[in-house]
């Protein structure tokens, strides 16, 4: 009888110790996912900022206006359930746009000087600093559930209840340097 109640206690104590475990890990991965939502976020709110200087471009050239829209019509949409590959395939756009837009500036330079085009590109830059710091604080959730994954007795049993550690956000030779726009005098 001693042995049966023993028995149960520890049965008891390593349900409730796979409970915590299962528990932790889940918290974890929502925390990851929450940071990929918050880049999205902001991914998002940057692009509809130069959405709307779409709109003040369409005066100036239908061409670049037509391939403009066009591109902003492709972008990746990036949401909590996203992974790093998406982001980035979506920041290849997004830096393509800024190309087309920075490239049209230069030849029309009253866009340039136009209170639309200096706006929206403020807002842009303040959009990317934006991602770039929810870029670190998913790194940062990354890291505790990657860790968690990894440590004993963690280990053991993630696997077996479906989680696996996720990729980081790497610096790239072209995030490096932050978009630059040169306001018209």
């Amino acid at each position: 009888m001693v042995w049966g109640i023993i028995v149960g206690i520890l049965v008891v104590i390593i349900i409730g110790w796979l409970i915590a475990i299962y528990n932790q890990l889940v918290r974890l991965r929502e925390n990851v996912r929450n940071a990929m939502g918050q880049i999205a976020a902001q991914v998002e709110s940057r692009w509809d900022a130069l959405t709307n200087l779409m709109q003040a471009t369409e005066k100036y050239q239908t061409y670049e206006s037509k391939t403009f829209e066009k591109i902003v019509n492709a972008r990746q949409n990036v949401s909590e359930r996203s992974d790093v590959a998406d982001v980035n395939a979506d920041e290849q756009q997004f830096n393509r746009v800024l190309g087309v837009v920075n490239a049209l500036a230069e030849q029309y330079p009253d866009l340039k000087a136009s209170h639309v085009y200096q706006q929206t590109m403020t807002a842009v830059d303040e959009f990317e600093n934006k991602v770039r710091l929810s870029r670190m604080v998913y790194n940062d959730s990354v890291t505790k559930l990657n860790r968690s994954i990894q440590v004993f007795p963690n280990f053991m049993i993630a696997g077996s209840m479906g989680f696996s550690q996720e990729k980081y956000f790497e610096n790239t030779q072209g995030k490096q340097e932050m978009p630059k726009w040169e306001k018209s005098e």
